[in-house]
C-alpha cells in the first residue's frame, strides 16, 4: 500500500529514534557486560544470559505481536511497543539481581522485532516505489548511529557513573520517541487482509524460510566477533583505555556506510546484494581471528564487519516481494532472525573459548557462520528460480526495488 503522511520525514525520524534507543540498549549492554557481571558477582558466562534473554525475546515477541497486532491501526500500535520497551529497560535499571535483569531483558526484546518491523513497513509504504529500500535504511540508520554515537557514549556513561545508568538513558529515548510518533507518524488502518490467519498463512512460504534462515544463520557471524570484542580487547592487555569506545564507534560507521552500499545494492539485486554483504561477513572475522592482538588492525577488521551489517535491507526488501498479505508477520521475524543469530553466534563463539581455544576462535566462528548463510542463500536462489523469482530478482526488468 502507499501511505500519504504530511510530514513523512518526520514520521521517519520518529521511527529512527525508537531504532537508536532500540540499539542502544542491545549493543551497549553486550558492551557493558563484565561491569554488570562484576556488580552481580557472577561470571561472564552467567551475565552473557542477559544477552542472549533479550535475543529470545525477540524471537518469540516478533511472530507473537504481529499476529497480535496484525487487525490494529499500526500508529497506536507502534507507541504501545516502544512505550513497553522502555518500561522494561527502567526494570533493568533497577533490577535487584542478575537472574532479574535477565528477566528484564528477555521482557525488553519482546517488542524489538514488532516495532522495528511495522515501523519499516511504514517508511517503505510513504515512499515512492522506487525508493523503498530507502525507507528502510533510514528507519535501520536509527540503529546504525546508535553504534556511532549511543553505544560508545553510554559505555563511557555506565563505566563512570554505573551500568544502570545505560538503561535509564534508553528508557528517556524511548520516550522522546512515543512523543515524537504521536506527533508525526501518520494514521494508518491496518491492511483488511492481514488478520492474524493470513498472517499465520505466511509461515508456509518457502521462500520467507529460506530468507529468514540466511539471516538468523550468517548473520551469526558478526555477533559471535561482537558479543566478546569488548572483552577481547580488554584482555589482550596492550589496547589503551580509549580503544573499546573507539572500536565501537567504528562498527557503527561501518554499519552506517553498509546501510547505504545495502540499500542500493538491493535496489540492484535482493540475492546479489545479500551474496556480496555475506562473501564480505566471511572475510572480516578471518582477518579479525589473524590479527587478534594488534588492536589496530583489530579495529579495521570490525570496520570491514560493520558494513556487513546492512545484509539486513536486501533480505527485509525480498521478504517483502514475497511475503503477500504476511508483511507484518515477516516484517517482525526478520527481526527475530537476526536476533536469533545474536543468540547462536555467541552461543557457539563461547563453545570455542569454553573449550580453550582463544580469543581468535571467535572469528574463525563468525566466518563459518557467515560461510553457512551463503549456503543457505544459495538454496534460497536455487528455489526462487523453480518457483519464479520477484522484485529486483526477476527475470522481467524491473524499474527500481519493485
Amino acid at each position: 500500500m502507499t501511505i500519504v503522511a504530511r510530514h513523512p520525514g518526520m514520521a521517519i525520524l520518529s521511527f529512527a529514534i525508537g531504532a537508536f534507543a532500540i540499539g542502544v540498549s542491545e549493543f551497549a549492554a553486550m558492551g557493558l557486560l563484565p561491569y554488570y557481571a562484576a556488580g552481580f558477582q557472577v561470571t561472564e558466562p552467567v551475565a552473557g544470559h542477559a544477552v542472549s534473554a533479550y535475543a529470545f525475546g525477540v524471537v518469540i515477541g516478533a511472530p507473537v505481536l504481529a499476529i497480535a497486532g496484525a487487525r490494529l491501526p499500526r500508529k497506536p500500535f507502534l507507541i504501545g511497543l516502544i512505550a513497553l520497551f522502555g518500561v522494561a529497560n527502567l526494570l533493568a535499571a533497577f533490577a535487584p539481581t542478575m537472574d532479574m535483569l535477565t528477566f528484564s531483558r528477555f521482557l525488553a526484546g519482546l517488542p524489538h522485532g514488532a516495532f522495528l518491523g511495522i515501523a519499516m513497513l511504514t517508511a517503505a509504504d510513504m515512499l515512492p516505489k522506487g525508493r523503498r529500500a530507502r525507507g528502510v535504511a533510514q528507519v535501520m540508520t536509527g540503529l546504525t548511529v546508535a553504534n556511532v554515537i549511543g553505544v560508545p557514549a553510554a559505555g563511557l556513561i555506565g563505566q563512570a557513573m554505573g551500568w544502570r545508568s545505560l538503561f535509564v538513558i534508553v528508557a528517556v529515548i524511548a520516550v522522546v520517541s512515543v512523543v515524537s510518533i504521536a506527533r508525526f507518524a501518520p494514521h494508518v488502518e491496518a491492511d483488511r487482509g492481514a488478520s492474524p490467519l493470513s498472517q499465520i498463512s505466511g509461515l508456509a512460504n518457502r521462500a520467507v524460510w529460506l530468507t529468514l534462515l540466511t539471516g538468523a544463520v550468517g548473520f551469526g557471524g558478526v555477533f559471535a566477533v561482537y558479543a566478546y570484542l569488548s572483552a577481547a580487547m580488554i584482555d589482550i592487555g596492550n589496547a589503551p583505555a580509549f580503544a573499546i569506545p573507539l572500536v565501537l564507534s567504528v562498527f557503527g560507521i561501518g554499519a552506517t556506510l553498509g546501510n547505504l552500499v545495502a540499500s542500493r545494492l538491493a535496489s540492484w539485486s535482493r540475492f546479489g546484494g545479500a551474496l556480496v554483504l555475506l562473501c564480505g561477513m566471511t572475510a572480516a572475522p578471518i582477518l579479525y581471528a589473524l590479527v587478534m592482538g594488534n588492536w589496530p588492525l583489530m579495529t579495521l577488521s570490525i570496520f570491514i564487519l560493520g558494513i556487513t551489517a546492512g545484509l539486513f535491507i536486501p533480505l527485509q526488501m525480498r521478504l517483502m516481494d514475497v511475503a503477500g498479505h504476511a508483511q507484518t508477520l515477516a516484517a517482525a521475524m526478520n527481526h527475530a532472525a537476526f536476533n536469533l543469530a545474536n543468540a547462536l553466534g555467541p552461543l557457539f563463539a563461547g563453545m570455542a573459548l569454553s573449550a580453550g581455544y582463544g580469543w581468535a576462535s571467535t572469528g574463525w566462528v563468525g566466518a563459518a557462520m557467515a560461510a553457512a548463510g551463503i549456503v543457505v542463500l544459495g538454496v534460497a536462489f536455487m528455489d526462487s528460480r523453480q518457483t519464479g523469482p520477484v522484485g529486483s530478482d526477476a527475470a522481467v526488468p524491473v524499474a527500481g526495488d519493485a
